[in-house]
């Protein structure tokens, strides 16, 4: 079995406005596959986690695995507007249940990426994506001779994922698996996380934050009338890092604007939070990947989780 899926580029196709030439191109016209040769200008890499094994082990609906190929073909029709290339780098799955060998393959697809000048963007699959994610980050970083760097992780999500890892990793374990690599390599666990639900997250969970030195915000603080508040929290945060990585789950929108996951949220952050957030990490030239996770194509509604998704695609890469 080769070590990653190969690059489909039949999902890259839709509308064409021919009488209004190079100003009516979409993401179709434009996407390219990824030449793993190293040849490449420099510029935003897709990579799929087809995965949804952690879900299934924290005990949420799945059907995460088919997001990646879902976000593409709402990506597909998307109006063009980005000055730099895109690849699409394929996918890695995890179809034997392995979670622990498919967090290896996605690391190192990061971590090729990287290497190569590019700005990784990973669709997931379930949040367990965050744990490959961040070990590419990680990897790339101590390749370079950069690991001294601190690495800032900023999540938008409903939920800490803090829970302990027992016996077997899940979609609910990814932070505190990277808070026991940080320790085990001597670096520091710089984890913020916004749009917690108090409901939706145990004392246990908060305690643990607090023990980690997270810096979270309540989805009831993150409102439009907040925002400069929540700007300056983030300046202070990113001042302190090296690098960021942005990790985006999407159970931290409203219900109904995300409909299409495990756990709907009963009050969310809005969109009109989240943007702003997204533009200020991006302005910082500190950003040096980014995923969306959770959305489930199985649970949507006329796709409009996927329209959604697609939106922060956009919002990530302009």
């Amino acid at each position: 079995m080769d070590k990653f899926n190969p690059v489909d580029m039949s999902v890259w196709q839709g509308r064409q406005d021919p009488e209004d030439g190079e100003l009516a191109l979409r993401w179709h016209d434009k996407v390219q596959p990824w030449p793993q040769a190293g040849s490449a200008a420099p510029g935003v890499a897709l990579v799929g986690f087809a995965c949804d094994e952690g879900v299934r082990r924290n005990k949420g609906r799945v059907g995460a695995a088919g997001a990646p190929l879902a976000v593409r073909k709402l990506l597909a029709n998307t109006a063009w507007h980005l000055g730099r290339p895109v690849y699409d780098g394929g996918d890695v799955n995890c179809e034997d249940g392995d979670l622990d060998a498919a967090h290896g393959r996605l690391a190192e697809r990061v971590a090729s990426l990287l290497d190569e000048g590019h700005f990784p963007l990973v669709l997931g699959g379930g949040h367990e994506v965050a744990f490959g994610s961040w070990s590419g980050l990680n990897r790339h970083l101590l390749q370079q001779n950069a690991g001294r760097g601190r690495v800032g992780i900023i999540n938008f999500d409903a939920h800490f994922d803090l829970r302990m890892k027992l016996e077997q990793a899940s979609s609910g374990t990814p932070f505190f698996q990277i808070a026991e690599q940080c320790a085990a390599q001597g670096s520091a666990f710089t984890y913020a996380c916004l749009g917690v639900a108090e409901t939706a997250n145990t004392r246990a969970l908060f305690a643990r934050a607090e023990a980690l030195g997270v810096w979270h915000v309540l989805d009831e603080a993150m409102t439009p009338a907040e925002l400069p508040v929540l700007l300056s929290g983030l300046d202070a945060f990113i001042a302190r890092c090296d690098h960021l990585y942005l990790t985006i789950d999407l159970d931290v929108l409203p219900a109904a604007v995300m409909p299409g996951v495990s756990a709907p949220a009963a009050r969310g952050v809005e969109l009109a939070v989240i943007e702003p957030l997204i533009a200020h990490i991006r302005a910082s030239g500190k950003l040096r990947l980014a995923d969306l996770a959770e959305y489930n194509p199985t649970l949507d509604q006329d796709n409009r989780s996927a329209r959604v998704a697609a939106r922060l695609v956009h919002q990530l890469t302009k």
